[in-house]
């Protein structure tokens, strides 16, 4: 068993003791209840928003203060800026941006590189207003793709 104390908190124990006496027994409950919710506010959330941030449910420890992981979804149909609506002052970093895309027939990924376009790929990166896609040349047309952005939130 690691001693790992950063992973405690999101343990949650498997049996419990509760004790007879009511006093004891009310401490008890509440304790479990806030493991219960620690565990449960500590994993990695599913939801993805388009164009409307949510929590993923990462938490990040660049220092001793806890920042928070948000995650959005954004639609583009081809190369070309794609408004993110991010305050770029609330982002202490990006975290993951993957997206794909279809030419209606077959699905292609689309990768977070430069600004500098790719032959053969589509990629994009992001300013402070948009989510930039870039069509390297000789890729397949876009019927429709998704971006996927997750940052740490230094608010």
């Amino acid at each position: 068993m690691s001693s790992n104390i950063i992973n405690q908190v999101s343990f949650l124990r498997t049996s419990r003791l509760f004790p007879e006496e009511i006093g004891q027994l009310v401490v008890e409950v509440n304790r479990s209840y806030t493991d219960i919710a620690n565990a449960v506010n500590s994993r990695v959330i599913g939801i993805f928003a388009l164009n409307k941030p949510s929590l993923n449910g990462e938490e990040w420890f660049l220092t001793s203060q806890r920042q928070q992981g948000l995650r959005q979804l954004y639609q583009f149909t081809g190369a070309g800026n794609v408004p993110h609506n991010i305050n770029f002052n609330s982002v202490s970093q990006f975290t993951a941006a993957y997206g794909s895309y279809t030419d209606g027939t077959n699905y292609y990924g689309c990768m977070y590189a430069s600004d500098v376009a790719i032959t053969g790929q589509f990629t994009f990166y992001i300013t402070p207003t948009n989510i930039v896609v870039l069509d390297g040349g000789g890729t397949p047309a876009i019927t429709s793709g998704t971006i996927v952005l997750q940052w740490i939130s230094n608010v």
